[in-house]
Formats: structure tokens, sequence, C-alpha cells
């Protein structure tokens, strides 16, 4: 199957609220132009300086998310252009965001990412970090970022159960979230191998690599 063959049957399986970020992290610049040549506009990385370069050779029309865990001093790179930045676990990391943000006249928007999985390698904001978070004042004040939704990222299990409760977890989260930023729109959940499920408790967005791209090089 082709990159094009790929993202069509994903497409055509997707309800229409979903959106596809199609993760092209260590992906040559060839098979992002097949994508896009096939439709799609959104592409995820995962490391600033890859996609910095991807992005100045590439149709400027591509929104890029950045969607691995972001070291401070490398936002500047990506500050000017980045459509969505899905990894935000620190108040550090949004002072940061916000300060590299208004150097370019920009509000960039974020995701909170939030830690559901069972595993302690993945990063993210706890249920009491995030109530913190919200209801500090700091946060109203960084007026060049906008939080724009919440991200999270299950355990890797063959166990759907359990893959399912963390996804619900993260859906009530983002409803009482939704309380103190009625903006919030985006859920972002579910990749290559449990997007279906996340789609059901309520996913708004889903990042695909290999589905599309083919196992990772």
């Amino acid at each position: 199957m082709s990159i094009k063959d790929n993202l069509k049957t994903i497409k055509d399986s997707l309800p229409s609220h979903v959106q596809l970020v199609a993760v092209s992290k260590t992906k040559p610049v060839a098979d992002i132009e097949e994508a896009y040549a096939a439709g799609q506009r959104v592409f995820g990385e995962n490391k600033i300086q890859e996609m910095t370069e991807k992005q100045q050779v590439l149709p400027k029309d591509i929104e890029w998310h950045m969607i691995g865990h972001i070291q401070r001093n490398k936002v500047k790179y990506m500050a000017e252009y980045v459509a969505l930045i899905h990894g935000v676990d620190s108040l550090k990391l949004l002072r940061e965001i916000n300060k590299q943000a208004k150097k370019h006249n920009r509000v960039i928007p974020c995701l909170l990412q939030i830690h559901i999985a069972e595993e302690d390698t993945k990063f993210g904001f706890d249920e009491n970090d995030l109530s913190e978070l919200i209801a500090s004042n700091e946060i109203k004040q960084l007026v060049n970022i906008k939080i724009v939704g919440l991200m999270g990222m299950a355990t890797f299990t063959d166990n759907t159960q359990q893959i399912r409760k963390e996804f619900k977890h993260l859906k009530t989260l983002f409803e009482k979230t939704k309380v103190t930023f009625p903006d919030l729109s985006q859920l972002s959940m579910g990749m290559s191998g449990d997007y279906n499920i996340a789609i059901e408790e309520g996913s708004t967005m889903i990042r695909v690599g290999s589905s599309i791209f083919g196992s990772r090089n």
C-alpha cells in the first residue's frame, strides 16, 4: 500500500470531527511530499530541529505540530511557525513558549499533556498539578499562548480495557478543565495502535505514523 492509499483508508474511517496528524518524525521529505500530494496538511514531529529543517523546504501551508517532549532552550526555533504544541507539561515551558511567541507577535496554541498511563516513562501533569495550573493567575497572564485542549498517551499494552479506562479518565478531565477554559476544543489522544478506542472515548485529534508511512526507519 502506498502512503496515499494508507491515508485514504484512515481518513475514510474517521468521523468528520477528528483531525488526523500524520506523524512524520524520522521520515524523509519525499514521504511528506507524497502525503501532501494526497491532501494531508497536518504533520507531527518530535524533534524541533528536524521539524524546522523540514519546514524550511516544504510548502508553507503545512501545519506543523510539535508532538514530542520539549526542551525549553529549543522553543525559539519553532516559535515563528509551529501551529500547535501537544506536549506542554510544565508552567516553566508555558512561560518560555509565551516569551518566544511574543517575539514573533503570535499567540501559540498549546495542549496540556496529562499523565494518564500507568508507566512512569510518560511525561505530563497529574490531576492535582492540572487543577493548580488552571486555578493559577499566572496562566491567565500569559497572553501569547492559548490553551486549546488536552493531550495524553495511554499505557502501551494489549489490554484494551485499561486503554479505554485511561482515555475515559482524560475525557473527564477535559470536561472539568472546560469549565475554566471554555475555549477548550481539542482532545488529542490515540495513535496507530489505539486510535479507534480513543475516538470512541471522545478524541478529536489522533497522531498516526506507522499506519501511514510504514514502520519506523
